[in-house]
């Protein structure tokens, strides 16, 4: 970890009977609050109700999930085993549609389970070894995030993120502030801006929570002031997550992130998306085949503790919205910067050699 003293996001406790030990981030930031997994539908409900949240987090977690799934299942008949295998990861996968991250976390653990051959207690040691293995992978790809990140981070200047992809959203170090936290370390100094992120609250409950705890200089702003924030020239730097990158560069990200996106173009601000290569997909050509997840009304009607929304008026919630690659000056992985981004450097930067 880049700090000492914040929570882990998630752990697994324990040996072949452990649990999924999550940071419940919706009670964050006034409450640290833990929630133990024992089965998939723990897993399932912890993610869906956002207890563990960020797409790199959510497939690590996912892992776990069709280990859970599967343990009850070790002693059973290899064609039992299997054929739950592909219901459990059916089911974990519907759970939030967007973040790409848990059906490849999800498809890396079947196979190799699959490839541990028919026997069940040998194939569920291989779904909990791979699940450890993500965890460790995720934790180094953010760090060399980082690496590859933080000389873009402008000495005495301003850094403009949007919703959460720090820390909490990962196994450590986080993407899109993993190069805040090593440029940090490294001593240069910069005030970090983060966007409330309606109508969860994201940015201000857990990226001022996480940041301040390490000692870097953030201010919260409401959504819609970035704009002008941008305009006064106050933001040399906009540095957002991904759940999912079309082969194109299209990326989804919470929604909002492609108004801040119109708003750094038209101030001439660069925007780097930070993310792991698990977060391409490219199986879509561009960002309009990536499906978007909305969520309930409540989630508005309520968003401030009581009714806001009169009654019988509905509410639209999408979780996403997708910036389009020509408005994304580069993309940050663990094997280095995509720029620009087109559909030819997206895939040479993401496709093993």
């Amino acid at each position: 970890m880049p700090f000492a003293g914040l929570p882990a996001t998630l752990a697994w406790l324990g040996d072949d009977d452990g649990v999924l030990r999550l940071l419940d981030q919706t009670r964050l930031p006034l409450e640290t609050v833990y929630c133990d997994c024992a089965t998939v539908e723990d897993v399932w409900e912890a993610i869906r109700t956002l207890r563990v949240r960020g797409a790199p987090a959510i497939g690590v977690a996912a892992a776990y999930g069709l280990c859970l799934g599967l343990r009850p299942h070790r002693t059973a008949p290899p064609d039992v085993f299997h054929a739950r295998l592909v219901e459990v990861g059916r089911y974990l996968c519907e759970c939030r549609p967007t973040a790409v991250n848990l059906a490849w976390a999800v498809r890396r653990a079947t196979e190799a389970a699959r490839a541990a051959g028919p026997d069940p207690p040998a194939a569920w040691r291989a779904l909990l070894e791979t699940a450890h293995a993500l965890a460790r992978a995720d934790a180094a790809a953010c760090h060399r995030i980082g690496l590859h990140g933080a000389a873009l981070v402008p000495e005495g200047g301003g850094v403009l993120t949007h919703c959460n992809a720090g820390a909490l959203a990962t196994v450590a170090w986080g993407t899109a502030l993993a190069p805040l936290y090593v440029a940090h370390a490294a001593g240069r100094r910069f005030r970090v801006y983060a966007d409330e992120t309606r109508p969860l609250l994201q940015g201000a409950r857990l990226t001022a929570y996480e940041l301040h705890a390490a000692g870097l200089d953030v201010t919260v702003l409401c959504d819609g002031a970035a704009a002008g924030l941008l305009r006064r020239g106050a933001v040399q730097l906009v540095l957002v997550g991904a759940d999912r990158i079309a082969a194109n560069g299209d990326t989804a990200n919470k929604v909002g992130t492609y108004s801040v996106a119109l708003a750094a173009r038209a101030h001439g601000v660069p925007l780097y998306v930070a993310a792991p290569t698990s977060t391409f997909d490219l199986s879509l050509p561009d960002g309009h085949d990536i499906p978007i997840e909305e969520r309930p009304d409540d989630e508005i009607r309520r968003g401030l503790g009581r009714e806001v929304v009169p009654p019988g008026v509905p509410c639209w919630n999408p979780a996403f919205d997708v910036t389009p690659a020509d408005l994304i000056t580069g993309l940050i992985t663990e094997r280095g910067i995509i720029r620009p981004v087109t559909a030819d450097t997206v895939r040479a930067g993401v496709t093993e050699t």
